[in-house]
């Protein structure tokens, strides 16, 4: 038996939240906050109110910093760094030599030799130091809270007594919040307004109470791990240890898997389902050919002849509940839905097939259960023939060796919460 000392990016709160500990070795803190005030107050806050986050506090960054800054993270990264000005952001993807995603994730500038990337971006949680360019790379400890939601921006400037209208999208500048200086960002994974705050690890918790005392007027609530991913398959967001995992070689996958939570209808076996390339999660427009960088030959292949591309799936209402039906029939019932997403398991290497008038066409990664539009949705990589809006398709819904529930579905937009978008906000239009 391990002994767990439970670090947190926020007060210990006692009024019945649900905390969370695993074992996995992977970089990431091994106590969470899994929920606060329910799930499906949680899963509505970013449409009637805001949230705080705090689960990918601990995580980094990591800083890389020197005269070849730069140059070392445009060898790793799909996207161009020529028009990167201090004070913006980047959504940088990575990927291995066959055009896989090995990390993703923020990359902020914050001067012409500094780069910071946050919660496993490129070059990944666990980088190397020594990588043959004059660079000091170094794993930081801070938190990082994400604020989504249409009063997030209200919250906020309540938070920390100034306007914050003058910031744009993937942009960040500092701000002090109960006499603590730290920064905001303007971006987020919910697709509404959001925001994120990020300082040194020892501030945490008095930041993250102040924002939330301030917001109990403005509708907040805690979000829990147990609830973040929901937004991630609305918000049209595919995720590392969600949709996807990084990308590594297949002999290293036996051993590997061991940190995994490997469920689903494809055999735990097989790679490849748990993997996505750029194009099939709609990441190919951040690909720009004007630097060398790794797997680049494989990803322009790619643009050129898609095979896959990402859509929301919409699971039949009958099927659905006749899974939950089977747990009052005779017999072994079929794979459990967990609310609200499914597996509650975590980290997660998830994969159900889905196929199309018998036919295998692509995979599934878990289900949600949406309270706001009252459906489960999913996404499904899938071939391009299959993507038109209406077409049918089949989820193999269920674990390898255990029974299987076929439950139809139709592919629907991407994303699926397409209204309100942070990046179209004008914030300066804003009631105050």
């Amino acid at each position: 038996m391990e002994n767990i000392t439970a670090r947190l990016a926020h007060p210990f709160y006692t009024d019945h939240v649900m905390y969370h500990a695993h074992d996995k070795g992977l970089a990431v803190p091994t106590v969470r906050a899994w929920a606060f005030n329910g799930w499906r107050k949680e899963a509505l806050s970013w449409r009637t109110g805001c949230y705080i986050h705090a689960g990918l506090s601990g995580t980094g960054p990591v800083s890389i910093k020197g005269p070849q800054a730069k140059d070392y993270l445009q060898g790793l990264v799909i996207n161009s760094f020529e028009k990167f000005p201090v004070g913006a952001m980047k959504h940088a993807v990575q990927c291995d030599d066959h055009g896989l995603i090995t990390a993703h994730g923020i990359v902020s500038r914050l001067a012409e030799d500094h780069f910071e990337s946050w919660a496993g971006g490129p070059p990944g949680p666990t980088p190397m130091t020594n990588v043959g360019y004059d660079v000091e790379i170094k794993v930081q400890d801070k938190y990082l809270f994400q604020v989504a939601g249409p009063t997030s921006l209200h919250v906020l400037e309540k938070a920390t007594g100034e306007s914050l209208r003058d910031l744009k999208f993937l942009r960040f500048r500092d701000i002090t919040v109960a006499g603590i200086r730290c920064e905001i960002a303007r971006l987020g994974m919910s697709g509404s307004l959001a925001y994120e705050l990020h300082g040194p690890m020892e501030d945490a918790a008095a930041v993250y109470d102040a924002v939330y005392e301030a917001g109990k007027e403005f509708g907040i609530e805690r979000l829990g791990w147990g609830t973040y991913l929901v937004n991630h398959v609305e918000g049209g967001f595919p995720q590392h240890t969600w949709t996807f995992i990084s990308a590594l070689p297949e002999a290293k996958w036996p051993r590997a898997m061991r940190r995994w939570e490997v469920s689903g209808s494809v055999d735990p076996m097989e790679l490849r389902p748990r993997l996505r390339t750029p194009v099939e999660v709609r990441w190919e427009n951040m690909a720009k050919f004007d630097h060398d960088f790794i797997g680049q030959d494989a990803l322009a292949a790619e643009i050129a002849d898609p095979k896959r591309r990402t859509v929301t799936l919409k699971w039949n209402h009958d099927d659905v509940l006749d899974v939950f039906a089977s747990l009052l029939r005779n017999g072994e019932p079929y794979k459990s839905f967990d609310f609200p997403y499914s597996p509650q398991r975590w980290p997660m290497a998830h994969a159900d097939h889905i196929t199309k008038g018998g036919k295998a066409i692509g995979w599934s990664s878990g289900t949600i259960y949406s309270p706001y539009y009252r459906e489960y949705l999913s996404h499904g990589c899938i071939d391009i023939a299959a993507t038109d809006i209406g077409e049918e398709v089949v989820v193999h819904w269920g674990d390898y060796d255990g029974p299987i529930k076929e439950i139809r579905a139709t592919v629907e937009r991407f994303p699926y919460f397409n209204e309100g978008r942070n990046s179209d906000i004008d914030v300066s239009k804003l009631p105050l």
